[in-house]
């Protein structure tokens, strides 16, 4: 019987670590489709992330939870293992569209 608690309790915890945090507030500009040639990025109000980048022929990707902010930048992952994401221009609109430039490379929100 104590074992099935302890197994509970484990599968318990890794449930609610592998749930995103919400965007909060003050970064909602974050949340929606971003785009570029070689990038894709989706970004949810409820923490969930998805990136795909096509590199010197070669796919990366990763979909998880989001951990939170520090600064403009922000992390995706699960308990220990997460990616951090750099934001050097925090999203901004120029002529009408959203854009922000993540990884060194300027992505646009798409509509």
């Amino acid at each position: 019987m104590n074992r099935q608690i302890g197994i509970l309790v484990l599968v318990s915890a890794l449930a609610l670590a592998a749930c995103g945090k919400p965007v909060p507030p003050e970064k909602s500009a974050y949340v929606g489709e971003w785009q570029s040639q070689t990038i894709s990025l989706l970004i949810t109000q409820d923490g969930s992330v998805a990136y795909k980048r096509l590199q010197a022929g070669a796919t990366r990707s990763i979909t998880g939870p989001l951990k939170g902010f520090e600064g403009d930048d922000f992390a995706v992952g699960i308990a220990f293992i997460s990616t951090t994401f750099v934001v050097s221009t925090p999203p901004f609109q120029e002529n009408g569209k959203w854009k922000m430039v993540v990884d060194g490379v300027e992505l646009t929100k798409v509509e």
